[in-house]
């Protein structure tokens, strides 16, 4: 089925050249629609099938229209890799939005849900789903995350990691917030549009491992990530395009070396 005109002029915008102040301006406008099925009461989910391997549930409108695997993939990998039950993880989800992603981590056992997001109109949807312990407004990449150093047991970035997004030199920043020992879980296409920044990411993500400053645990290419928002965004002419998961384990900092 062909994508919605409308919703790819929504995906175009915000992954588009846009300014700061523009690109959060648009999301806020789109957080009316993100999670409403257009026509019906707010709420109210559109079902369609399920992908491989997950269980049939309620997906949000716009999501749905996608047919956008990240926050599922992204939370199941993550769960894989957590080495115990995660009830009393404290998870940081950098660029909530509506809390799809958290959805999928409630699904998965995670309770300590703390999310950050640049746009105050998708932090006011994620208030509403109730996942959330704690929710702060923070542009990663322009200021710092709001919590201390080595605060939480894991951290994911899912569908922000890209052009026009949060920039790959804040990755470090990712690290700081996170206990030696935990885990991160980001995501990012590989859409044409997106190939120099997934370089650029990828090339930090690899030097932070030359420096022991974390494991590589999973990078699993996936391609149908989501539906294409045209013909030369297309993977070769599918209509859709693909993304990857890296999941990484911190290391912890070795003691200095005595004399």
């Amino acid at each position: 089925m062909r994508l919605p005109a409308a919703v790819r002029e929504r995906v175009a915008a915000v992954h588009g050249g846009a300014g700061l102040s523009e690109r959060l301006r648009l999301y806020d406008g789109w957080a009316a629609c993100y999670e409403q099925v257009p026509g019906r009461r707010a709420g109210r989910m559109l079902r369609f099938p399920p992908l491989p391997g997950a269980s049939d549930r309620r997906v949000p409108q716009d999501v749905a229209a996608l047919e956008y695997r990240a926050p599922h993939l992204a939370a199941a990998s993550l769960a894989f890799a957590f080495p115990a039950p995660p009830a009393e993880a404290r998870l940081l989800d950098v660029a909530c939005g509506t809390g799809v992603v958290a959805r999928e981590l409630h699904r998965r056992g995670f309770r300590c849900l703390h999310g950050v997001d640049g746009s105050a109109g998708m932090l006011e949807r994620a208030r509403s789903t109730g996942l959330y312990q704690e929710l702060r407004q923070c542009v990663l990449g322009r200021e710092p995350l709001p919590a201390p150093a080595e605060h939480y047991d894991a951290v994911t970035v899912v569908g922000a990691l890209g052009e026009g997004q949060v920039p790959s030199a804040a990755v470090p920043e990712l690290l700081r917030v996170t206990k030696a020992g935990g885990f991160l879980c980001l995501t990012t296409r590989s859409n044409p549009s997106n190939l120099r920044y997934k370089a650029e990411l990828e090339a930090v993500l690899e030097e932070l491992e030359r420096q022991g400053a974390w494991q590589k645990v999973l990078a699993q290419e996936v391609e149908r990530w989501e539906k294409a928002t045209s013909e030369e965004e297309s993977t070769q002419g599918t209509g859709y395009i693909s993304g990857v998961v890296y999941v990484y384990r911190k290391c912890p900092v070795p003691p200095p070396e005595e004399g």
